[in-house]
């Protein structure tokens, strides 16, 4: 019996938030900080996952955009 393929997807990115979704009034966990911390941990995730496949690394999934 061979051992089940590991699954280990590419992450993806954090979704930005939009100027709207901010009520603006200073809140200690704001969602543009909230989305840096989350783009900073995806750095991170991905660095780590290119790391694991470097025949991948630096490609970029079709529909990703930026």
């Amino acid at each position: 019996m061979q051992p089940s393929p590991v699954i280990d997807p590419r992450p993806v990115p954090p979704r930005e938030p939009q100027l709207e979704d901010c009520c603006g009034t200073g809140c200690v966990h704001c969602v543009f900080d909230m989305y840096q911390l989350a783009l900073d941990n995806y750095a991170l995730a991905l660095a780590a996952w290119e790391a694991r496949h470097p025949a991948q690394a630096g490609a970029r999934d079709a529909g990703d955009s930026g």
